[in-house]
């Protein structure tokens, strides 16, 4: 019968694998998925923020624009960071305080609707250019599943820059 410590005892994050991305690419992914998720993060907390916070005559279409918002941020953070494991590296395990990323709470009471919007706008746009990078970079590297995931990303922030933008036209 098998020594059970050795059975159960779990393997190094930083043990060598082969799966046919380079040391150096996986590492570089990893760096950048991780300012991705921290990106993701933001939105989620600041999506939510609006969400709770929102008034006005666009208060309904917001409110529940920024709740599809954050609910499926906070799933696709869960698939980030589960790529930067299968890359071989440990999912970052603080973001940065969350205080940094949820607007100040003596700001938004004198936030409008449409200043929640223009912020949301500016964090998505953000957050789309490293994604792109990050994607175009994996395609280089033959990553074809991080390319996959960020093309997924990268079609929700667009489509959520395209709802935002249509709530504030006037």
């Amino acid at each position: 019968m098998a020594n059970a410590s050795a059975v159960l005892k779990p393997k190094s994050h930083d043990e060598e694998i082969n799966i046919g991305l380079e040391t150096k690419y996986r590492a570089q992914a990893a760096k950048s998925l991780s300012d991705i998720l921290a990106a993701t993060y933001r939105l989620t907390i600041k999506s939510h923020v609006y969400h709770w916070n929102v008034v006005g005559p666009l208060f309904k279409p917001l409110h529940e624009l920024t709740e599809e918002h954050y609910n499926a941020l906070f799933k696709a953070s869960d698939i980030i960071a589960e790529r930067i494991r299968a890359l071989g590296h440990l999912a970052p395990a603080t973001l940065g305080e969350a205080a940094q990323f949820a607007p100040k709470a003596n700001e938004v009471g004198k936030l409008t609707a449409v200043d929640m919007v223009n912020d949301l706008v500016a964090d998505h746009e953000a957050a789309v250019k490293v994604m792109r990078d990050t994607a175009e970079k994996a395609d280089e590297a033959g990553d074809v599943v991080t390319a996959d995931m960020l093309t997924d990303r990268l079609t929700f922030h667009e489509k959520a820059l395209w709802m935002l933008r249509a709530i504030v036209a006037e």
